[in-house]
């Protein structure tokens, strides 16, 4: 109940200062399924991901942030893009990495309701538009896609 107050807290600073912020997303897929979270505070299905902390590496943050909302330890990482979103009076620059290299060694942020594997071919009707965008593109064209010609 809390993080959703705070959530809603930080709307309206959003509203009030609109900030520019810089953060990243996994895609961690195995055998043509890929690893969801839902949050407490909000709903929907979201790549793992957040924000990126000051002096903090794109590929350190995408690391530390797979491992505290799924308890997932990363391999090897690939980069996808920077994918720039505006929305709810806020500048957001998203760095979205492919893995397809991982293990999962404990559990994950209280802020974590809920994790699950989807198909490729079958997400979430609630999947966050952006992410359902990113997973159908790797889905029809698989890495190609991202690190081929369009």
């Amino acid at each position: 109940m809390y993080l959703r107050i705070l959530f809603l807290g930080y709307k309206v600073y959003c509203f009030l200062f609109r900030p520019i912020r810089m953060g990243v997303r996994v895609m961690m897929v195995e055998d043509g399924r890929v690893w969801l979270i839902r949050h407490t505070y909000m709903q929907g299905w979201f790549m793992p991901g957040g924000g990126v902390k000051k002096w903090e590496t794109l590929e350190a943050s995408a690391r530390r942030e797979a491992r505290e909302e799924t308890g997932a330890e990363l391999g090897s990482l690939e980069f996808v893009g920077v994918y720039t979103s505006f929305v709810d009076w806020k500048t957001d620059h998203t760095s979205v990495f492919l893995c397809g290299d991982f293990r999962f060694v404990g559990g994950s942020d209280a802020e974590i309701a809920e994790m699950k594997l989807f198909p490729l071919t079958r997400l979430p009707g609630d999947t966050y538009p952006l992410h359902r965008n990113l997973l159908e593109k790797f889905a029809s064209g698989g890495k190609q896609k991202f690190f081929g010609e369009w």
